[in-house]
């Protein structure tokens, strides 16, 4: 009894898998007609699904980079001291005027062409009565019509949000109305919160469509909603400008059940519906998938049932021939490579026994040097991964940091004072040979303080000195080190957000040690938030908060992250009325990384 035991045991593997091969004839020739049909469109559509829900990544990603350019052109706008005359001084001497719409014509070419590559007309109107457009085209309306309509209204409602709207035009040529996306904003006195103009970007829907256009196809469409369920683009000219609840309600499931799709009956087609939301818009991407048109002609039942059951039988066949002779080899090379599971990749197994096992054993140890290798090359590209990560994470802080500076120089240059000019292109001269360098360098607390001392003064240039900046640095952390750019994105939000409300104040950096790490602190005594105390590496309300959403703080916390670990970052407390402290923990780093 014992003699066939063991011989039952060697043959195990043969037998289950006959009896598994031959359970699996039987299956597939009572069900798989059924099967193979469902599985197969079960199949093709998650993978259908997967890669359209790229595409509208991608098409995501082409709106961003559209919204970008507008925030752009928004805030240059509320940057230009030039463009606040023109819509806020009253009419003069002819002189004086036209000089002023020679002014405002330099400028606003400097504006159109951050959007040069978009087809954006801009139009502004002022509280004077005075308006200026880039392309004639754009807005047909009067002036008078234009402060009237709901554009308008819709944006003096909310005049701290740029806002995207749909209007349908037409022409004096052509009675057909062209339906038209409108972004707008309010222009406010930063300090006052006055409203002195509004300003309007307009880009027709056929200059919108190509955001999408290359990524839809043969059932396979795009449309993009707003909030109150209007298609304000879409390659399906039948559904401009059309009421469509259905899809906002099938958007809106998918993004509250983050749903990977949804299968829907749209106007009496079976359609897989995928959608996004474009928080910048306020709009929803949604694509619709005809399942018809995607799969095509579905398999002949019955033609799947014969091929399944051949290629089954066949294998049974093959499996029965071949694997009554590799069953005793492959046995032997399984207790072989089971000795040497616990015992690392290098532990490589002797090549002996039939021909068979021969090829596996070679292909078993050809598969220990390429995971080898594989490893030592996975490390060194997540090496390389972490560095390119860092580059990125300062790459976006420095243009932001310059912007706000260059910004400052220019309002002295503007200003006639050539002085003060000097002095901060001095200044700002000293900060750029400390910031452009190598991601991995640090400079030393001393040098830190230098800079923000040059940051500061091109802003009390600029502004004024309402708000005071005070240093409490101790002395026994001058010669530590720390990465560059870490505390000033958080004066610079000190400095434009933080006093909206309250006419002046104080800010206080300080910087100590504190349990072996090195603690940076900024408090200012400005408006706060109700935020309560929050990590910055949580999505929220600190990092949500509009106070917060430059470019430059979000990134210092991850590059904290990435460089030293989760122990260190930034945190945030807040009180409303009261003011904002910011504290940045480091580690004790005596020497140049």
């Amino acid at each position: 009894m014992r003699r066939y035991w063991d011989r039952f045991k060697f043959h195990s593997l043969f037998i289950k898998i006959f009896i598994v091969m031959l359970i699996s004839i039987i299956a597939v020739a009572i069900a798989s007609s059924w099967t193979t049909v469902r599985m197969s469109e079960k199949l093709f559509m998650n993978t259908f699904s997967i890669t359209n829900t790229k595409v509208i990544s991608q098409i995501k990603a082409s709106f961003e980079s559209f919204h970008y350019s507008i925030v752009t052109a928004t805030n240059n706008t509320q940057l230009s001291g030039t463009i606040k005359s023109f819509l806020t001084e009253e009419d003069s001497n002819s002189l004086r005027v036209l000089r002023t719409y020679y002014n405002m014509t330099t400028q606003m070419k400097k504006i159109q062409s951050t959007l040069d590559s978009y087809q954006v007309g801009i139009k502004i109107m002022g509280k004077n009565g005075r308006s200026y457009s880039t392309n004639t085209n754009n807005l047909l309306m009067s002036d008078q019509e234009l402060q009237q309509h709901e554009l308008t209204k819709n944006t003096l409602a909310e005049p701290k949000r740029l806002m995207y709207q749909f209007y349908e035009e037409s022409s004096k040529d052509s009675p057909q109305k062209e339906a038209v996306i409108v972004a707008s904003k309010a222009l406010m006195e930063r300090t006052t919160g006055d409203i002195y103009g509004t300003l309007y970007f307009t880009i027709h829907e056929q200059d919108f469509r190509p955001f999408y256009a290359s990524f839809v196809s043969t059932g396979n469409d795009v449309a993009i909603l707003n909030r109150d369920g209007v298609i304000v683009s879409s390659n399906r000219s039948d559904l401009m400008g059309q009421q469509a609840e259905d899809l906002l309600r099938f958007a809106k499931e998918i993004e509250e059940k983050q749903l990977d799709y949804k299968n829907v009956d749209f106007r009496g087609t079976d359609s897989i519906l995928i959608a996004d939301y474009l928080s910048s818009y306020d709009f929803y991407i949604v694509n619709l998938i005809d399942k018809k048109t995607a799969l095509g002609q579905m398999v002949n039942g019955k033609m799947v049932v014969l091929i399944c059951s051949a290629i089954v039988i066949v294998a049974l066949i093959v499996v029965f021939l071949i694997f009554r002779r590799l069953t005793r080899s492959l046995t032997l090379l399984t207790r072989q490579m089971s000795k040497i599971t616990q015992r690392g990749f290098h532990n490589y197994i002797t090549v002996t026994g039939s021909f068979e096992f021969q090829e596996l054993g070679h292909a078993y140890n050809y598969m220990l040097d390429e995971l080898n290798d594989y490893v030592e090359k996975l490390v060194e590209t997540q090496k390389e991964q972490r560095n390119a990560e860092l580059a990125a994470l300062q790459h976006q802080i420095n243009p932001h940091f310059l912007y706000n500076t260059l910004a400052s120089v220019n309002f002295l240059v503007q200003q006639g004072s050539q002085e003060k000019a000097v002095h901060t292109i001095h200044a700002l001269i000293s900060m750029l040979q400390n910031a452009l360098s190598n991601v991995s360098e640090s400079i030393t607390v001393a040098q830190e303080l230098e800079n923000l001392k040059s940051y500061v003064f091109i802003n009390h240039v600029r502004y004024g000195e309402r708000i005071r900046v005070n240093f409490f640095i101790s002395p026994d952390c001058m010669d530590y080190h720390l990465p560059k750019l870490i505390i000033q994105p958080f004066i610079e939000n000190a400095f434009f957000h933080a006093f909206t409300k309250k006419s002046g104040g104080y800010i206080h950096i300080l910087i100590s040690q504190d349990a072996g790490s090195l603690l940076c602190e900024v408090v200012d005594n400005g408006d706060g938030m109700d935020t309560g105390e929050a990590d910055l590496s949580m999505s929220g309300p600190a990092s949500k908060r509009q106070l917060f959403t430059g470019i430059g703080i979000k990134n210092v916390h991850d590059r904290l992250v990435l460089m030293y670990g989760e122990e260190y970052g930034i945190t945030i407390k807040s009180v409303p009325g009261e003011g904002t402290a910011i504290r940045i923990r480091l580690p004790l780093i005596p020497g140049q990384k």
